[in-house]
C-alpha cells in the first residue's frame, strides 16, 4: 500500500471515494527546477494543472482530492457552477466512474516544483520546494506523516 489511505464522504449521497491523509508529496527526482513555479500556459483554455494550481493557491486545505477533481473538471470543461444540483450530481456520478490519477501525476510536483501536502482530514495544500514549510514536511516524515514522490517525468532506464 503507498501511502495513508482514507474514506472521506462524499458531498453527495453515495460511497465515499479514496484520498491520502497525513501525506506529502515531494516533487519528482527529475523535476527540472529547484522551486515553485507558477504554471503558464499559452493555449486559450487552462490546462487541468493550471486550474489546479489556481484552485489550490487560492484556497489551501479546502478541497479533498475527490473535491478539487471535480472542481478542475467542471472549470476545464467551461461547465457553469450554477447548474442545477441534480445537473452536478450527475455530472459527478459519471466523472467518478472511471478512474483518476492522484496529485503524484500532476504537473505541478513532476515539472513546477510544488510539493503536495494532504492534512490529516485529506484537505489539499501546495509548498514550493524552496519553502520552510516544504522542508519541515520533509522533516516530519515517519512521525506522523508519510512521505512519497511525485512520479518521474521520465521512465529510468533499465539494462
Amino acid at each position: 500500500m503507498i501511502g495513508s489511505w482514507k474514506f472521506l464522504p462524499k458531498l453527495n449521497k453515495g460511497v465515499g471515494r479514496l484520498s491520502y491523509v497525513a501525506t506529502f508529496i515531494q516533487v519528482a527526482a527529475d523535476c527540472p527546477v529547484e522551486y515553485g513555479v507558477v504554471p503558464i500556459s499559452k493555449k486559450e483554455a487552462k490546462p487541468a494543472h493550471i486550474i489546479q494550481y489556481e484552485l489550490l493557491k487560492e484556497h489551501p486545505y479546502f478541497y479533498n482530492h475527490e473535491e478539487l477533481l471535480f472542481q478542475v473538471y467542471l472549470l476545464h470543461k467551461g461547465i457553469p457552477l450554477d447548474q442545477s444540483g441534480d445537473i452536478l450530481r450527475q455530472i459527478r456520478e459519471d466523472l467518478f466512474k472511471k478512474s483518476h490519477p492522484c496529485l503524484r501525476a500532476s504537473q505541478l510536483p513532476k515539472k513546477y516544483g510544488w510539493g503536495v501536502h494532504y492534512n490529516e482530514v485529506g484537505r489539499i495544500a501546495i509548498y514550493g520546494k524552496e519553502t520552510p514549510e516544504y522542508r519541515d514536511f520533509l522533516e516530519q516524515a515517519g512521525n506522523k506523516l508519510t512521505l512519497l514522490k511525485a512520479m518521474r517525468n521520465k521512465r529510468v532506464a533499465t539494462s
